[in-house]
């Protein structure tokens, strides 16, 4: 991943939540969910507006990429019961191009669908929103949108460039209590094993350096970074919210271990790479793949080979040449465990 200016629009850090929407797999610890109705068993929110003559849109998205998502939604229905479908749909969007911050192309905040080009972050959104509308059994385009939309911004509202969730903490938070994935943390195991470390969240990035974000730099520019309701206040408001949170890991020195000792990871779930780096909480995610040597892999859109790749290196391997890189972070998505 980039360490440019759209480091983290990528990234988002997840204060985790005590109890969990989701169910129990086989391998794996769950929680007790806090309520019987999620967002999951609801109606949709109403779907987002599209262009119309005379207004501007709140979606982007080309021709292309609507037949595309139709496509594979159509495809996906037909999958088997017990498949983990963001996996299913991460290896369908094999090959298709790296390239960050694809979201950041309006000056005026819009969802922005983009299926040609991806990175780390966006990948994984899509693969979840697809997975959602196929659970829900809606094959619409618009439906894709909604979900989109509900994992990319703060419950779920677009409401400008703030509300997006730019760290992975704030990220999983939103989305956990939403009831669309949950991350864990060694639940009833010794010692929470295998998550055996933990790290207090300090997230300050994006305020601590605006000049790598266009509008934040615009606003310090003009002096009105401490202007209340400014881009940049907002994100220091939801940074502040986030701090202090204690989130586990696995360690990366346990990660050449076999299934049989990290049960706990399915194939399909969501993996963050946990950082040392000032300000931030991880710096790249993927999908957890179970490869052929029986060590894990990372599915993900990668800066190093251009393209969305299931990357040959194991994952141990990966993290131990980064110095900066101290384990992993496991938000399992509860479309894989329905």
């Amino acid at each position: 991943m980039n360490s440019n200016s759209t480091l983290f629009t990528l990234f988002f850090s997840s204060a985790l939540l005590a109890s969990s929407a989701c169910t129990s797999s086989p391998g794996r610890q769950s929680v007790t969910p806090s309520t019987d109705t999620t967002l999951l068993a609801e109606e949709p929110a109403p779907m987002p507006q599209f262009c119309a003559a005379g207004r501007q849109p709140t979606v982007s998205y080309t021709p292309q990429d609507s037949t595309q998502v139709v496509t594979l939604l159509r495809e996906g229905a037909k999958q088997p019961s017990g498949t983990p479908l963001t996996l299913y749909y991460a290896h369908r969007l094999m090959d298709i191009p790296y390239v960050s911050a694809t979201p950041e192309v309006h000056p005026e905040e819009r969802l922005t669908v983009n299926l040609t080009q991806l990175d780390c972050l966006t990948l994984t959104e899509n693969v979840l929103a697809l997975s959602l509308a196929t659970r829900r059994g809606d094959g619409s385009f618009e439906s894709f949108c909604h979900w989109l939309r509900t994992i990319r911004y703060r419950q779920g509202k677009l409401d400008g460039y703030a509300s997006r969730n730019h760290y992975f903490t704030q990220w999983v938070n939103s989305n956990a209590q939403m009831g669309i994935v949950r991350e864990l943390q060694g639940e009833g195991t010794a010692n929470h094993y295998p998550f055996l470390r933990s790290r207090k969240t300090d997230l300050h990035f994006m305020t601590a350096n605006p000049t790598k974000y266009p509008l934040l730099k615009d606003e310090k520019q003009k002096g009105k970074d401490r202007e209340p309701g400014s881009h940049t206040s907002l994100i220091r408001q939801y940074e502040e919210e986030a701090n202090g949170t204690h989130i586990r890991y696995i360690p990366k020195s346990l990660l050449n271990q076999r299934k049989e000792k990290l049960g706990c990871i399915q194939d399909g779930d969501i993996l963050a790479l946990v950082t040392n780096k000032d300000g931030l909480d991880v710096t790249h995610l993927g999908l957890a793949v179970w490869g052929e040597d029986s060590l894990l892999h990372l599915l993900n859109a990668s800066s190093l080979y251009h393209k969305v790749i299931l990357d040959p290196v194991p994952l141990y391997q990966y993290l131990n040449k980064r110095n900066h890189l101290l384990g992993i972070r496991v938000v399992a998505p509860c479309v894989n465990e329905q």
